[in-house]
């Protein structure tokens, strides 16, 4: 189940070291890589440049302390969907304009090394704390910016549906498609280990926290988010939790969509009732193309990043013209990109790694009796693959270098959580201190 990856250049392969020098310089390169593969999967929500900084210099400094390298038992599924990609790239006659999505392999490694590094459930703790105070830290600036918007439309005179849409909030990311996606992450994993009770997440603060996201999320107008992923994710912990709790949900809900701003409600009504500047029909145009693009090529697909350039080829003739308002660069939708650009074979490999993730989380659930700490993250993890991939419908969300990260990274966390709670069951831990990494930073003694 484990990939083992070495350096020669080990620490205990210069004669000059002495052992115990040697057993000090790995384990401090092993603590430097932890705390740098905590802080790429933290400031994915900041910047893809310092995640990704962060993420080769953690995989570098495992691999010079001569660290065993562990990957969850993802290695099939993944190396198929890598190989598929690559063939698809070299048959679509233009393989280097594929080459972005080769390179975005390198976000795949974040798995390796949260798998690697993150040796206890307090240190995933410590992730799930970051994330939650950068993640507020955002829907503070999000509502900030739709506070400033509510301004200007009443100085305009300009209180409109389409001038909030077309003004959408953004918080700390650069689109508002991204901020919604990555919210919404954040999101299910802190209710997870609220709802659970695993811990006291910062003394209390974990729930205005998660006010916030709720509140940010909904004034993003992202339907396939506030009125789907969300809801979906946040209804599955609550029916694990406690069935009643969804009745209540439901009902603060619709009670919160009924005071909320008159272009919270017109939004959600567009679901079923779309107006011209809704991306209703514009999905819909890009359904058809991605189901003409897949009859054609159902086995390798166009080719990674061939959608956008060859979209006009495969509009059929029935479609509206002009085709209405919005961006033709991708497909919208998880499952027409990556049969589109990849093949249907592409498509059941990225499927068949996120399933598998799925089902190990299940079946642990099932069959072990773990932890509170422990079922938050792996039911939390169940929360945001049900929701990335429903939200996948209407968004090609895993496109995003910021969302796929946080998703994988809650994978990684998951499988964090079985692991630990095995070895907790073969070799019963004692009571330990309260530990920088996590417990200090949320302040709460671990739990194994």
């Amino acid at each position: 189940m484990a990939m083992r990856l070495r350096l020669n250049i080990g620490f205990d392969k210069n004669p000059a070291i002495s052992g115990a020098e040697s057993d000090l310089v790995r384990n401090i390169a092993r603590q430097a890589g932890f705390y740098l593969a905590l802080g790429s999967a933290a400031s994915i929500l900041l910047s893809i440049a310092v995640s990704q900084i962060l993420l080769g210099l953690s995989l570098v400094t495992l691999l010079l302390a001569g660290e065993r390298l562990l990957f969850p038992p993802l290695r099939l599924p993944l190396a198929v969907f890598f190989l598929i990609t690559i063939a698809a790239a070299l048959a679509s006659g233009d393989p280097m304009s594929g080459l972005p999505q080769i390179k975005k392999f390198f976000v795949f490694a974040v798995v390796l090394v949260i798998y690697a590094t993150f040796d206890a459930m307090r240190r995933v703790r410590a992730l799930v704390c970051a994330w939650a105070v950068i993640a507020s830290l955002s829907a503070v600036v999000a509502i900030a910016q739709f506070a400033l918007r509510w301004r200007e439309a009443v100085k305009q005179n300009s209180n409109t549906y389409d001038f909030f849409l077309w003004g959408r909030i953004t918080g700390l990311a650069h689109h508002w498609m991204t901020f919604g996606g990555e919210e919404m992450v954040v999101l299910l994993v802190l209710a997870s280990f609220l709802l659970f009770g695993a811990v006291p997440v910062f003394k209390g603060a974990g729930w205005p926290m998660l006010v916030m996201l709720l509140a940010a999320v909904t004034l993003g107008m992202t339907r396939s988010v506030f009125l789907l992923g969300v809801p979906l994710g946040l209804g599955y912990l609550l029916w694990i939790r406690r069935r009643a709790l969804l009745i209540a949900a439901a009902a603060c809900a619709i009670a919160g969509v009924a005071v909320s701003p008159r272009a919270i409600q017109e939004r959600t009504l567009s679901a079923v009732r779309p107006r011209g500047e809704d991306s209703n029909a514009q999905r819909a145009v890009c359904r058809a193309v991605g189901w003409e693009m897949v009859k054609a090529h159902p086995w390798l697909g166009l080719g990674p990043e061939q959608v956008g350039k060859q979209f006009n080829r495969y509009i059929p003739a029935s479609a509206q013209r002009p085709l209405p308002t919005g961006w033709y660069g991708h497909l919208h939708n998880i499952y027409l990109q990556y049969a589109a650009e990849r093949g249907v074979c592409g498509l059941m490999a990225i499927l068949w790694l996120i399933g598998r993730a799925a089902l190990d989380f299940s079946r642990h659930l099932r069959r072990a009796a773990p932890s509170r700490e422990v079922s938050a993250m792996l039911h939390g993890a169940i929360a945001v693959i049900l929701a990335v991939l429903a939200q996948g419908f209407f968004e090609y969300n895993l496109g995003d270098s910021e969302v796929l990260t946080l998703f994988l990274s809650t994978i990684a966390c998951g499988y964090v959580a079985i692991r630990t709670a095995g070895a907790a069951e073969a070799f019963p831990a004692p009571a330990a201190a309260a530990n920088v990494t996590g417990d200090a930073l949320c302040g709460s003694r671990a739990i194994s």
